[in-house]
């Protein structure tokens, strides 16, 4: 599944239906003005079903290895969240984890932007433009939140120059 908003059709005709990278794509469409993450995740809640799924955000790249990812969710939680040291760039990080559970105090991690969510996660969403982190601050505080600390290789790929660094250290290590 790729959420798509501006410029949303360049990568529609990049990627395809996906056979050529062995993947089966499906596209929401939240239009030219992106939903932001919450709500574009909540438009594409029909085409998701209703198991858990992986969320990836476009703009990281990681070796965590996603197939473990959903069984790392527990029983009655509604999201587990892969969280990373905090880079230079977001030292406050996002929030705590202890005893593998996520919480909103203690010394701060960062979200890598990588989890699987339960459907129910959304209950009580509306459709339309919202961001995500209300949402997981709510369940975090119901205690319904696992997490864990990964230790292997993830870059934020904000900016032109993030990107060339990932693709030097790539080039590098190849």
């Amino acid at each position: 599944m790729v959420n798509l908003a501006w410029l949303g059709s360049a990568i529609r005709n990049a990627l395809g239906d996906g056979s050529r990278f062995g993947a089966r794509l499906q596209y929401s469409d939240e239009g030219e003005i992106a939903l932001e993450t919450g709500g574009g995740i909540y438009q594409a809640l029909p085409l998701l079903g209703s198991e858990p799924f992986i969320v990836v955000s476009g703009d990281v790249w990681s070796d965590y290895p996603l197939r473990w990812l959903t069984s790392r969710l527990r029983q009655g939680d509604l999201a587990h969240f892969v969280m990373v040291h905090n880079p230079d760039y977001h030292r406050r990080g996002d929030f705590g984890l202890r005893d593998e559970r996520i919480i909103d105090d203690g010394e701060r991690l960062t979200y890598a932007n990588i989890g699987v969510f339960t459907p129910a996660f959304f209950a009580g969403c509306k459709p339309g433009r919202f961001p995500l982190a209300p949402v997981m601050r709510e369940h975090i505080a119901r205690g319904r939140v696992s997490g864990e600390l990964f230790g292997g290789r993830w870059f934020n790929i904000g900016t032109p120059a993030q990107l060339a660094e990932l693709n030097r250290q790539l080039s590098a290590s190849a």
